[in-house]
């Protein structure tokens, strides 16, 4: 019957040229040229998914290292305890207790930033290790930065102070998230979960003043 009906025939063997085409896979977003450190500052804060987009895949050590040390600098007078001690203390003790705290900070913000790195990596993250420790150091230390700034002339167990310190907790949570689903192409769940040990260390060290 097949052979007295070449028109039936036709039908069936008509090729498909998709039949045997690779299931779709979105092409992943290639990342941008390098940002200047001025560029990569103010994009953190005003454009912070196109910045972590373009920065995926670029190391950012020297902000970050210079940012958080500086940071640190100024961090341990936003302590009222810490910052009695240092007043009260002679030039001689104070300079090195700052710039160990400046340290300090720093070797902090690379252990919490690999972390978080090892946590959105086994949550199936396929970004690299640099620009995701790099990036989150600079998160750290420019969101705390109003806080800080306010717990220098207030205190850092001021109730304003604590406010801010929550706000900017949350503005931090957020700035996470986006980084490491941007770093990592990760949905918002798993990149704030691999944020989460991060975020509750910087809760309780930093922003409510507890260190």
């Amino acid at each position: 019957m097949t052979a007295n009906n070449p028109g039936h025939t036709q039908m069936f063997q008509v090729d498909d040229p998709y039949a045997h085409a690779a299931p779709y896979q979105a092409a992943p977003v290639p990342a941008g040229s390098r940002l200047g450190w001025k560029a990569l500052l103010s994009g953190i804060v005003l454009r912070p998914a196109d910045t972590f987009l373009r920065m995926r895949d670029h190391a950012v050590w020297g902000p970050a290292l210079i940012v958080t040390f500086l940071y640190g600098l100024l961090a341990i007078f936003g302590f009222d305890q810490a910052r009695e001690e240092v007043l009260n203390a002679t030039l001689s003790s104070i300079v090195p207790y700052v710039l160990m705290t400046g340290a300090g900070f720093v070797l902090g913000g690379l252990i919490l930033g690999a972390v978080t790195h090892t946590l959105a990596r086994q949550l199936g993250g396929d970004g690299a290790w640099q620009p995701t420790v790099g990036l989150s150091m600079l998160i750290m230390s420019l969101t705390d930065a109003p806080r800080l700034l306010f717990a220098l002339f207030l205190g850092g167990e001021n109730g304003l102070v604590q406010i801010i310190g929550w706000l900017t907790w949350l503005a931090a949570g957020a700035l996470f998230t986006l980084m490491v689903s941007r770093s990592h192409d990760l949905p918002w769940p798993k990149a704030l979960g691999a944020s989460a040990i991060q975020l509750v260390a910087l809760l309780s060290l930093i922003k409510l003043g507890t260190l």
